[in-house]
């Protein structure tokens, strides 16, 4: 039992620890052997220290207090979130041995719950990539495919939590940076709306138009477990102008049931695999047979909405980061100056352009809303394709090249609109590798989107890679 325990889901860990069927420094001894044999392949930490786990699993074992819902379950961090004592370096040679002094609110919130941080996950640098690969600590592989990536940017979480190298974690996500990695690892995850998980202590801060389109999301191998981690994280931060005073509201089966659901296979530009088709299909049969309202239907705001996205997240990106790396581009990494590269295509924002796209952010969020009243719930791809080679960059579907960054547009206009997007694990591509199906909802309809996302779940479900057993 021991051996397999770091592949049941995070709640069933702590079910096994509150019985006393295995102790906290069982548990953690269990991570730890899994973290030793596969994190050489995987490359999933930053920062990870043994026997700073091992002390910490024993003042666990001995805390006489009260003990809050997480308590003794071994957990994992981005390293681009605020985590005291560890790295946090956001993968960038600029920021080589960084470690904060103090916890984000969210990382605080899991120490208080009781949780014990393993360590902190390797991700592209500064973030902005869909393949997790840098110059300080290299390249993280996926657990179904080493020749493969896990993602991007929380790709470390991502391949560490597929093959139980934490029990669970959390991610950032401002254009699909958890739910992509989840996708392409066959895990589970959530893309909360901003500041309902507080985003305090994210490194690089999310303001600007990065308070709109980021959010730090849970990540876990089930959707009860991604729920309970939301549970334990959300709630306002006083602190946080982006974070709302809204209570955590918990829908009951028969209020989903009377939600309308949409769902469409593809936006009608990027075309989608076959099997991804299938698996939105499997999807919206699945919550049909549960008793759901489920028909076609696509939101005619989509592209526009992509536009935006790229307007502040890679061209706004870019200036944000310009001040910080000007004069030290030879210590950036090949896949943060692509980035660059991308961004360099556009001719510099004007403050004009800037200012108009800001307006017609919220003009076009409006009109979304408008249209999603008629299905708050929304069924469709995650992504074009299922986790990629290294390197990759481009893929032919349908007879048509479908590129990098448009491959992931399914993810992009979430972020745009501020929404909440879950993402479930489904089917399989022909080479067997994990297809998600992604489950967004309105804003500040967190819950509607665990909720569905959860039916879902629960007929189809988390299958750990060969690699993990």
């Amino acid at each position: 039992m021991i051996d397999r325990v770091v592949l049941q889901s995070a709640t069933r860990q702590l079910e096994l620890l509150q019985s006393g069927a295995i102790s906290i420094p069982e548990l953690v001894e269990a991570h730890i052997e899994q973290i030793e044999r596969l994190n050489p392949r995987l490359n999933v930490y930053a920062d990870f220290d043994a026997e700073r786990a091992r002390r910490e699993g024993r003042r666990l074992a001995e805390w006489k207090g009260a003990r809050g819902p997480l308590h003794g379950l071994p957990v994992s961090i981005k390293s681009s979130i605020a985590t005291a004592g560890m790295k946090c370096e956001m993968g960038s040679l600029l920021h080589a041995g960084d470690v904060p002094r103090e916890d984000a609110p969210v990382v605080a919130r899991m120490r208080a719950a009781g949780a014990l941080i393993l360590g902190t996950t390797n991700c592209p640098e500064f973030l902005m990539a869909y393949e997790s690969a840098n110059l300080l600590h290299g390249r993280v592989a996926n657990p179904w495919d080493l020749e493969r990536s896990p993602g991007g940017s929380s790709g470390g979480e991502s391949a560490g939590i597929a093959a139980g190298l934490s029990a669970c974690g959390l991610g950032s996500d401002s254009g699909g940076s958890v739910r992509v990695p989840a996708h392409f690892t066959g895990i589970c995850s959530l893309k909360p709306t901003p500041g309902r998980v507080p985003g305090r202590g994210h490194l690089p801060p999310c303001v600007g138009p990065f308070s709109t389109l980021g959010a730090m999301g849970p990540m876990a191998r089930t959707m009860e477990d991604v729920a309970l981690l939301f549970r334990v994280l959300s709630g306002q931060d006083g602190c946080d102008p982006a974070s709302p005073p809204v209570t955590l509201r918990e829908r009951t089966r028969e209020e989903l049931r009377a939600t309308p659901i949409g769902f469409f296979e593809d936006d009608g530009l990027a075309p989608v695999t076959a099997e991804t088709r299938a698996a939105v299909q499997a999807a919206a049969r699945a919550l049909g047979e549960a008793g759901f309202r489920v028909e076609p239907f696509r939101p005619q705001t989509l592209e526009r909405l992509r536009k935006l996205w790229w307007t502040f997240f890679v061209q706004c990106g870019a200036m944000f980061y310009a001040p910080e790396i000007r004069g030290r581009e030879e210590h950036l990494s090949p896949i943060f100056r692509e980035f660059l590269g991308m961004a360099a295509e556009a001719a510099p924002l004007t403050a004009a352009e800037l200012l108009n796209a800001w307006a017609e952010l919220d003009a076009l969020r409006s009109k979304t809303l408008e249209e999603l009243r008629r299905y708050p719930v929304l069924l469709c791809p995650v992504a074009s394709v299922a986790a990629f080679r290294h390197g990759e960059r481009a893929w032919t579907i349908e007879g048509q090249t479908v590129e990098y960054l448009d491959a992931w547009r399914y993810t992009q206009w979430f972020n745009t609109l501020a929404a909440p997007a879950a993402v479930v694990p489904v089917g399989r591509s022909a080479e067997g590798l994990p297809i998600g199906v992604q489950v967004a909802a309105r804003p500040f309809e967190d819950e509607t989107a665990l909720g569905v996302a959860a039916v879902v779940d629960a007929a189809f479900g988390y299958r750990p890679p060969a690699l993990a057993e």
